[in-house]
C-alpha cells in the first residue's frame, strides 16, 4: 500500500513540475514577444509590411473626387510618405484639391484638371478606374509635351500636374552663392560633430565645431541672401572651413559619419517634399479659387441689376428660337470668360446679325451676367442668358433639381521607354461634356443644329462654315485624340459593347446635330450608362468621362486640325505663329488666361478681346 501510495505521489509531483515548466515557458514566450514587437518597429521593419501594390497614401481614393494617382515608380515615393503631423495634414488638403490616379494603370495615367478655373490621368494598359480631377481634360498635344524626365520629375507631374510644369518654368538661378556655401558647410559640420564629440582627446575641436555651427545657424536664421550677410561673415566662413578640415583629418568612425549624413539627407528630403506639397496646394488653391477682381465684378453687377430696370427687345426674343440662325451654346459661371468668347466670335463673323448666343449659368451669376450682356453689345448678335436652375424640363424635375456643371477636364500621362532605355513622359489633355450638356435637346427643342463653345477659348476666324459641314450622319463634330482610346478607360458595364480602337474626342468647339441626337436618344443612353456605372463602381466624375465616350461611340465626326489648337493653359512651348492659323484657341489646363498664374505669352491673345475702358472692370481692377 505504501509502495502504491508513494508511486501515486511521485506521479502527481511529476505532473506538477511539467505544468510549472509549461507555464514558465509560456510566460517567457510572452515576454520575448512583448520585447520583439516594439523592437521590430524601432528598426523600421514595419515598412516591409506595407502593401506591395505600389500605391502610397497619396494614391488612394480621395473622398472629394474619387480619383487615384498611379505611379509605377513608387520606390522613391515610399520614403516620402512617412511624414509628421504637418505633412499628413498637408496631404489631406492636397487630396481635396488634386485628384489621384486609378489602380491598375499600365503605362499611362489619368488625372483631373477640374472645370471652370481648374486645370488634372489615364493609362495605355487597362486601368480599373479612370479619372476626371482634376483635377484637372486630356487633349492631343504637340511634341513639346514629350520630354525626357527623371523619376522624381515624373512622380511630381503625376501627382501635381500643371504645377510641376509651372515650377520648372518659374525656377530661377541660385544667385546667393555665399549663403548656399554656408548651408553646405553647416551640413558637413553637423555630420562630423557627433563623432568628434565622443572623443575626449578632441574636446577643443569639438568645442570649436559647436561654436561654428551655432554661429552659422544664427546667421542663416536671420538672412537668406548674400547682401544681408554680416560684415565679418568671410572670417566665419574661413573658421568653419578650417574646423571641418581638422575634423576630416581625425581618425573617426566613417560609419557613424555616414549614418549622420544619411539622417540629414532624409530630413532634408522630407522637408523639401513637405514644402513642395505645400506650394502645390497653394498653386491648386490659386487656380481653383475665383480671383478677387472677378468676384468683385460679379457682386457689383448683381447689385447694379437690382437697381436697374430693363426689357429685352422683342426682335431679339424672336431670334432665340429661330432655327435658321447660327446658334452658339456656352456653359459658364465666369462673366469675363464668356464675354471674351462671344466678343471674339462676333468680331471675326462675316454676318454677326445671324449669330445667337445662349449662355447658360447658375442662379448665383445669373443676374450679373444678364445685366452685363444687356449693357454690352456685340455687333448685331443676340445674347440670351439662362438660369439653368430655373428651367422646367419634362420628366427631369421629378428626378432631381437642376445644377450647372461645366465641362470636365482630364490629364492623361504616357510613359514609354525608347530604344536607349531612357524614360519618356508625355501628357495630353481632354475636355469632356458634363451632365448639363446632355440637357441641350430638351432645353432647345426648336433648334436642330448648334455649336457648343467652352468658356476658355477664343475665336480667330469666322465659324459660319461649321453649319455647312456634311457630317455624314454623325451627331458630334469634334476634335479627336487618338492617343487615348476606349480600351484605355476600362472597365465598362458588362451590357455595353464598344470598339476598343475608338478614339477619344474633346470639347472646346463642337458642332452638334440635335435632330440626330434626339433620333438616337443619346441623353437617355448617357443617363442609363451613368446609372449602371454608378451601381457597379460608385458615382464619380470619372463616370461621366467613360459614359460620354460610350454614348457618342461611332457618332463623332472628326474636325480638321486647323479648327482648334489646344494646350494654351498648360503648354509653354507652343509656336505663336502657328497659333495664328487656327480658328479656335483652347486654354485647356490649369493656367487660365484670367488668372495671375496664366502663361504670360498667351495672355495677350485673350486680353485683347476685353474692353479696357469699361467702368466696372476698372473699378474692380480687372485690367
Amino acid at each position: 500500500m505504501k509502495g502504491s501510495g508513494g508511486g501515486v505521489s511521485s506521479s502527481y509531483s511529476l505532473l506538477a513540475k511539467r505544468r510549472w515548466k509549461g507555464l514558465v515557458i509560456s510566460v517567457l514566450g510572452l515576454v520575448f514577444l512583448s520585447m520583439l514587437v516594439p523592437l521590430v518597429f524601432m528598426l523600421g521593419l514595419h515598412s516591409g509590411f506595407h502593401s506591395t501594390t505600389g500605391y502610397g497614401t497619396e494614391q488612394r481614393n480621395s473622398a472629394s473626387n474619387h480619383l487615384r494617382f498611379y505611379d509605377q515608380h513608387n520606390a522613391a515615393d515610399t520614403r516620402n510618405q512617412s511624414k509628421g503631423h504637418q505633412s499628413s495634414h498637408m496631404d489631406d488638403l492636397i487630396r481635396r484639391f488634386a485628384p489621384t490616379l486609378p489602380e491598375g494603370f499600365g503605362n499611362n495615367s489619368i488625372r483631373e484638371d477640374g472645370n471652370g478655373t481648374n486645370g488634372f490621368p489615364m493609362p495605355a494598359d487597362i486601368p480599373k478606374e479612370v479619372k476626371k480631377n482634376s483635377g484637372p481634360p486630356v487633349r492631343e498635344s504637340t511634341g513639346d509635351n514629350m520630354i525626357a524626365a527623371d523619376e522624381s520629375e515624373m512622380i511630381c507631374e503625376l501627382k501635381f500636374g500643371s504645377y510641376c510644369i509651372w515650377r520648372r518654368e518659374q525656377r530661377g538661378k541660385m544667385e546667393d552663392s555665399v549663403v548656399k556655401r554656408m548651408k553646405d558647410l553647416l551640413f558637413v559640420a553637423r555630420a562630423y560633430y557627433p563623432s568628434i564629440a565622443k572623443l575626449p582627446a578632441l574636446d577643443k575641436l569639438s568645442h570649436e565645431l559647436k561654436q561654428n555651427i551655432q554661429d552659422f545657424e544664427r546667421v542663416l536664421s536671420e538672412t537668406t541672401t548674400d547682401r544681408d550677410l554680416p560684415p565679418r561673415n568671410k572670417q566665419k566662413l574661413m573658421m568653419m572651413e578650417a574646423a571641418i578640415a581638422k575634423a576630416k583629418s581625425c581618425p573617426v568612425d566613417c560609419n557613424n559619419v555616414d549614418k549622420k549624413f544619411r539622417q540629414l539627407v532624409d530630413l532634408t528630403e522630407e522637408e523639401a517634399n513637405f514644402h513642395m506639397k505645400q506650394s502645390a496646394f497653394l498653386y491648386k488653391l490659386a487656380v481653383q479659387t475665383m480671383p478677387k477682381s472677378l468676384h468683385c465684378l460679379s457682386m457689383r453687377m448683381t447689385v447694379e441689376y437690382f437697381r436697374s430696370s430693363f426689357d429685352i427687345e422683342q426682335p431679339l426674343v424672336k431670334k432665340f428660337a429661330n432655327p435658321d440662325l447660327y446658334h452658339y451654346i456656352i456653359f459658364s459661371k465666369n462673366i469675363l470668360a464668356s464675354s471674351v468668347v462671344i466678343n471674339s466670335t462676333v468680331i471675326h463673323a462675316k454676318e454677326s446679325e445671324k449669330q445667337v448666343f445662349h449662355l447658360l449659368t447658375d442662379k448665383e451669376n445669373y443676374f450679373a451676367m444678364k445685366l452685363w450682356f444687356y449693357r454690352n453689345k456685340y455687333g448685331d448678335a443676340a445674347v440670351q442668358v439662362l438660369n439653368i436652375e430655373d428651367l422646367e424640363l419634362y420628366n427631369h424635375q421629378k428626378v432631381a433639381s437642376l445644377h450647372l456643371s461645366l465641362p470636365e477636364e482630364f490629364r492623361v500621362s504616357f510613359r514609354t521607354v525608347d530604344k536607349m532605355s531612357s524614360t519618356q513622359f508625355r501628357t495630353q489633355y481632354l475636355s469632356m461634356f458634363s451632365h448639363s450638356n446632355y440637357l441641350l435637346p430638351k432645353i432647345f427643342q426648336s433648334l436642330d443644329k448648334v455649336v457648343v463653345l467652352d468658356d476658355d477659348i477664343i475665336v480667330q476666324r469666322d465659324l459660319s462654315a461649321l453649319w455647312d459641314l456634311d457630317m455624314a450622319g454623325k451627331v458630334n463634330g469634334a476634335m479627336q485624340s487618338c492617343a487615348v482610346k476606349l480600351v484605355h478607360l476600362k472597365p465598362y458595364p458588362p451590357s455595353s459593347s464598344f470598339n476598343e480602337n475608338s478614339c477619344a474626342w474633346t470639347s472646346g468647339i463642337n458642332i452638334i446635330d440635335l435632330s440626330r441626337w434626339r433620333t438616337h436618344n443619346l441623353t437617355e443612353t448617357y443617363q442609363t450608362l451613368v446609372h449602371q456605372m454608378s451601381k457597379e463602381e460608385g458615382l464619380s466624375k470619372t463616370t461621366a468621362l467613360k459614359a460620354s465616350l460610350l454614348t457618342f461611340q461611332g457618332l463623332v465626326y472628326a474636325l480638321e486640325g486647323s479648327w482648334m489648337s489646344s494646350g494654351l493653359g498648360h503648354n509653354y512651348g507652343m509656336d505663336l505663329e502657328a497659333l495664328k492659323k487656327t480658328a479656335v484657341l483652347h486654354f485647356d489646363g490649369s493656367m487660365k488666361p484670367w488668372l495671375e498664374l496664366g502663361i504670360p505669352k498667351y495672355k495677350s491673345l485673350w486680353r485683347k478681346f476685353l474692353n479696357p475702358q469699361n467702368q466696372f472692370l476698372n473699378d474692380c481692377n480687372v485690367n
